[in-house]
């Protein structure tokens, strides 16, 4: 266990789940719904039902890493309970997918919501940003924070403003998406609303974050579930508010099919120029998400590295304890992915893996006996990994039947995974001969 002085408070610990959460998602995911999903109250009840499974996955991760002690999140889960495989292969799709696709999507982002000055801010410059981030990570925890609670503070300042300027500012002459009809109950059936809840569930990924550090945690009893529920409650407000402006500020042919909808939405709202303002907070925002991604994506990478002699290299730490190793992998890593994908075939495989494995870390609590949970003592507590099992395995059947080029994606890097795992043991074998 690290000292007292290497050591997060609660509140660093919210701003990383935070940071996590709002990011690339809430910003780009509003135009792919649109295409199917037209109600506004179909749009709210999707970032309802979001909210409420990530704050029930929240309640199940809480009791997790209560009970798991140091860092590792999902790996230690499945690894103690279910197969070292199992372990094996949620830490390779956070190296590969759960972590750097996200600091992929926010650097793509940031690029996109730039480019509305005449200057055009390209893959490169993506790449850039990846690799500054990631230098500020490396120097000590203390500096970690500092960086970290700078830009997640600009990213809930930036947030709070909007929200409060799209709520009083008055519709724009062009019109609006707003639609209060019944035909929300219609479009409850469809599978595009199954197919919405992909974005919507990546949206929310995150809320899980502070469990992978654990082990950086003060008090980690009291301040886990504090950061991850806190957390996610002031997210899930959040992005129901920020689509309702969305909506108000810009008719759906603005919206529909378009990555930077909330662009669209400022124009209309504040005029071109104070427009490309918002578009500057957006991109300096996903700083904080990539700051996130790669300060706990690196933490898991090197808790896997240590037990696997193929990754081993990547557990080293510097002199102030930071796996710089790890959280440069994941930079490499996000700069692939960005030079082989597109923005949207990226955002799909990436949410269909996530919420894969998702599934099977919150099943895990079910290996938890009463006498072991140290949060939820009562019985109901089964209702929280239930409803989200159940809602995950509609999503993820929704997803591969409509995606079924992205699913198969993230379904062959995971046997990928399954040879590494092989060809590890057999490494691990010889080198004990």
């Amino acid at each position: 266990m690290s000292t007292t002085s290497h050591q997060i408070g609660w509140k660093t610990a919210v701003a990383i789940v935070v940071s996590n959460m709002i990011g690339t998602g809430i910003f780009t995911t509003l135009g792919f719904q649109l295409v199917d999903v037209t109600n506004t109250y179909s749009i709210f009840l999707l970032w309802m039902i979001g909210g409420v499974l990530a704050l029930f996955g929240a309640f199940c991760y809480a009791e997790l890493g209560s009970h798991f002690k140091g860092n590792g999140g999902d790996f230690i889960y499945l690894k103690e309970t279910y197969h070292p495989l199992l372990g094996y292969l949620v830490s390779w799709i956070s190296l590969i997918i759960g972590f750097s696709s996200p600091v992929a999507l926010a650097a793509l982002a940031m690029s996109q919501y730039l480019s509305a000055f005449d200057f055009t801010f390209g893959t490169w410059f993506s790449i850039v940003v990846i690799f500054l981030v990631a230098f500020s990570l490396s120097f000590s925890l203390k500096a970690s924070s500092r960086f970290h609670n700078f830009f997640t503070f600009i990213k809930v300042a930036f947030i709070v403003v909007l929200i409060i300027l799209g709520v009083v500012l008055s519709e724009p002459q062009i019109g609006n998406s707003l639609s209060f009809t019944d035909s929300w109950k219609d479009e409850m059936m469809l599978p595009a609303f199954a197919t919405s809840l992909v974005f919507v569930t990546y949206s929310y990924t995150g809320w899980n974050s502070a469990s992978y550090i654990a082990g950086e945690i003060k008090d980690v009893q009291k301040n886990l579930p504090k950061a991850l529920i806190v957390g996610t409650v002031f997210v899930t407000v959040c992005y129901i508010l920020i689509n309702y402006i969305m909506l108000k500020h810009a008719p759906i042919h603005q919206l529909a099919g378009k990555e930077d909808v909330m662009r669209e939405a400022a124009n209309n709202m504040l005029g071109h120029s104070f427009g490309k303002i918002v578009n500057v907070f957006i991109a300096l925002q996903l700083v904080a998400t990539i700051s996130g991604y790669l300060w706990v994506g690196s933490r898991l990478t090197q808790a896997f590295a240590k037990e696997n002699k193929l990754w081993k290299s990547l557990s080293v730490n510097n002199k102030k304890g930071i796996p710089v190793r790890a959280i440069f992998a994941h930079a490499v890593i996000a700069t692939l992915i960005i030079l082989t994908g597109s923005f949207k075939e990226i955002f799909v495989y990436t949410s269909f893996i996530l919420q894969l494995f998702a599934t099977l870390a919150i099943s895990t609590v079910f290996f938890l006996k009463k006498s072991q949970r140290k949060i939820f003592k009562s019985n109901i507590f089964y209702v929280f990994p239930t409803v989200f099992i159940l809602f995950s395995v509609y999503i993820l059947y929704f997803t591969f039947v409509h995606n079924p080029k992205e699913s198969l994606i993230g379904l062959g890097i995971i046997a990928v995974g399954i040879v590494l795992y092989l060809i590890d043991k057999k490494l691990s074998k010889s080198a004990s001969e």
